[in-house]
């Protein structure tokens, strides 16, 4: 099998051959780039050698009842998956993670799930893919739900090996890639606060900011300038985060957190609900400023507390996106995961998760951010320009005015119009011609303004029924 993983750059071309069952168990970790708790992974095998391929990983769905069609859905996505980007598989290895309660009854864990494991062998073998191995592993231990030789799996299971100790652990120590630690440490840094004090200070922060927010978000005009706010309050905070002094990897969430006020991330919170502004945000996504954006999201994702975890979904979304455009695969599948787990409808995360699973290349997207952002930036600049223009043209006006009484621009402008801006005489009616009375069939009777303005209103209102009713 050769070297296959997520990391935070390219695979490379070593070819690394697994030995033996403990050392495809302890691989698993290097393929996903993390410890995958309460998952079940499918990696897909191409040729003879087993080289390895797509891979995917789900949460165990805790009703049994639900094993069948999550089954069913799995296979379906890694065969058509894997055929879209390298082929069909040619077997597929499964592996269900998952501790016991008690951290010693990994034996009962694996028996279990001894269903599930069956239902994922069926609809592989449904789609003419055999599996290759189906594995628990829990507790430290591993079984095997396709081999029946009690001298090779025993039913104690087999002690996984010490981490650091296989050949592809070796491998991937020498090729710089490490594991991330557990799934669940990772989420953990995504997810909303929990201590009830902090809660309630930042939901009353977003229960005030809110109200006024809303609004604006509602008027076109007043809605630009909340994206620009907004934008500029983020990029305050990217500032202070990165400025601040360094901690240690266990306190830097904390840190984060104390460097940013309740009242400052829930204005940032409501105004990256505006996809326009979540969009431009989006383009803080390399170079030195992604770290600190990155930093930002998260904390901002943990401060959605509350009846706001929906909320949660924008700057999830904008880590996964940052995490994805600086190489970072295992943590942009967590954080979008997130994402569609807060709103399994938010658009934006669905198409970045989709798009990391099949193994695109970002920089498309990356080349269509710095367009876009370039884009705003003329614009910006040609808006500064008319501006800064029509500043000058009117202290340029006024300056001239100030010699002859600083006539008012208004009156000025009237006295450039023909004759002064004063009304034409009518020109003088013929001998023996009277002037033509307004009849009732005239075409254009003379109406008082109030008159003209509800007769126009019953007409168009008519109009409109109609209109309505055609529709």
């Amino acid at each position: 099998m050769n070297k296959h993983h997520e990391s935070t750059g390219p695979a490379g071309e070593q070819q690394i051959t697994l030995r033996g069952p403990a050392d495809l168990a302890d691989a698993l970790p290097y393929l996903m780039g993390f410890y995958p708790n309460d998952s079940v992974v499918m990696v897909a095998l191409h040729g003879g050698q087993g080289r390895f391929g797509g891979r995917l990983r789900l949460g165990i769905p805790q009703a049994p009842g639900e094993w069948g069609p999550v089954a069913d859905q799995l296979a379906e996505c890694l065969v058509s998956g894997s055929e879209r980007r390298e082929g069909r598989p040619d077997a597929i290895v499964i592996f269900l993670c998952q501790d016991s309660p008690d951290g010693a009854s990994g034996r009962l864990t694996m028996e279990r799930l001894r269903p599930f494991a069956q239902r994922l062998r069926t609809a592989c073998g449904a789609l003419d893919v055999p599996v290759l191995e189906a594995r628990c592993l829990s507790d430290g231990r591993y079984w095997s739900y396709c081999c029946p030789d009690a001298r090779c799996c025993p039913d104690q299971g087999n002690p996984l090996a010490m981490p650091g100790t296989t050949v592809m652990a070796a491998a991937a120590t020498y090729a710089g890639v490490h594991v991330r630690g557990t799934l669940r440490d990772m989420e953990e840094r995504l997810r909303p606060w929990q201590a009830p004090a902090a809660v309630r200070v930042q939901e009353k922060a977003l229960d005030t900011a809110g109200p006024a927010l809303l609004p604006r978000l509602l008027d076109e005009r007043a809605r630009r300038e909340v994206t620009a706010e907004t934008l500029r309050l983020a990029r305050r905070l990217m500032d202070r985060i990165e400025d601040a002094q360094p901690a240690p990897p266990a306190l830097a969430d904390a840190g984060d957190d104390q460097l940013i006020g309740s009242d400052e991330a829930a204005a940032v919170i409501l105004g990256l609900q505006d996809r326009e502004t979540r969009d431009k945000a989006a383009a803080w996504m390399e170079g030195p400023e992604a770290q600190s954006a990155l930093r930002l999201w998260r904390t901002l994702a943990r401060r959605c507390v509350g009846p706001y975890g929906e909320h949660a979904a924008a700057p999830l979304t904008l880590a996964g996106w940052v995490s994805w455009s600086t190489g970072d695969e295992p943590g942009a599948r967590v954080a979008l995961s997130l994402a569609l787990r807060a709103d399994p409808d938010y658009t934006f995360a669905q198409l970045l998760h989709r798009a990391c699973n099949e193994g695109l290349d970002p920089e498309a997207l990356r080349r269509c951010l710095r367009e876009a952002a370039d884009a705003d930036a003329d614009a910006d600049e040609e808006q500064a320009g008319a501006r800064a223009e029509a500043t000058e043209v009117m202290e340029t006006t006024a300056g001239a005015g100030a010699g002859r009484g600083a006539t008012p621009l208004h009156v000025r402008r009237v006295r450039a119009l023909p004759d002064g801006g004063r009304r034409r005489a009518r020109a003088p009616r013929p001998p023996g011609v009277e002037r033509r009375k307004a009849s009732p069939g005239s075409t254009r009777p003379r109406v008082p303004a109030a008159g003209r303005r509800t007769r126009d209103a019953r007409r168009y209102g008519r109009r409109g029924s109609r209109a309505r009713r055609h529709d």
